[in-house]
């Protein structure tokens, strides 16, 4: 256990080197913007009206996207400069290597879904919405949208550590992202998309199949599928990386 605390020390400080927390801003200032210019309909919920608009822009593209350049840039130190034989060299264990970097790419999407929160809290401020707060949909589109992300997550650390360059990945992952627009329509595939995940997490229930996105698999089924990509893809990526050569 001390090691593994070790090695999490270890990954932490380097991310505190770098500025890769910025991009944890993008998205929800953006999301904000989208809020802010939302209108909702008379006979319409405006909490609803306003979290379906704000994780629509927000979970459709912008969340995939950061969770492939999360996975990226926490393994870019290794793949420079003979980086892995200098960490695996350490006595430390490949596991403990590969579960830090991913709690570390879970804190930050953690940390972006909080900032998007703090988003839809100042747009329904401003916005002057009468309503009573409604908590449970909003814990629940904001801790069902990170949930969602790591089996994503998990995927993409994968093709980080599979790949030296930091831009494959990442181009992978928005060829992938891109799609989300089509996906999204599809009941078949949908529901097992990575990439299409967080948007079907983040979307408030009632604005499902009364709505104009046609989301037919309730928010239970939908993380039972989001575990079972998570356990599969965590498994696939950790058994890759202890048996790779360096």
């Amino acid at each position: 256990m001390n090691t593994f605390i070790r090695v999490l020390s270890s990954e932490r400080l380097k991310m505190s080197k770098s500025n890769l927390w910025l991009l944890t801003l993008g998205s929800p200032l953006l999301a904000l913007l989208v809020g802010l210019l939302t209108n909702s309909a008379k006979d319409a919920s405006g909490y609803m009206v306003l979290m379906s608009t704000m994780s629509l822009f927000h979970a459709l593209l912008f969340l995939p996207i950061l969770t492939g350049i999360f996975s990226s840039f926490i393994c870019r130190y290794e793949h420079v400069g003979g980086g892995w034989k200098s960490l695996l060299s350490l006595p430390v264990s490949r596991t403990s290597v590969f579960t830090a970097k991913f709690l570390i790419v879970a804190a930050l999407l953690a940390l972006t879904q909080l900032l998007f929160l703090g988003s839809f809290l100042i747009a329904s401020q401003v916005k002057g919405i009468h309503e009573p707060f409604p908590w449970a949909m909003l814990t629940r589109s904001i801790i069902g949208g990170w949930v969602a992300c790591l089996p994503l997550a998990a995927l993409q650390l994968g093709f980080s550590l599979r790949w030296a360059s930091f831009a494959a990945p990442l181009v992978v992952n928005v060829i992938f992202t891109v799609p989300n627009i089509l996906v999204i329509n599809s009941d078949k595939i949908r529901p097992f998309y990575p990439w299409a995940q967080p948007i079907q997490a983040m979307i408030p229930a009632s604005s499902t199949n009364i709505g104009s996105f046609g989301f037919n698999l309730s928010f239970e089924s939908l993380m039972i599928t989001v575990v079972g990509s998570f356990v599969l893809f965590f498994a696939a990526g950790l058994i890759y990386f202890n048996r790779r050569e360096i």
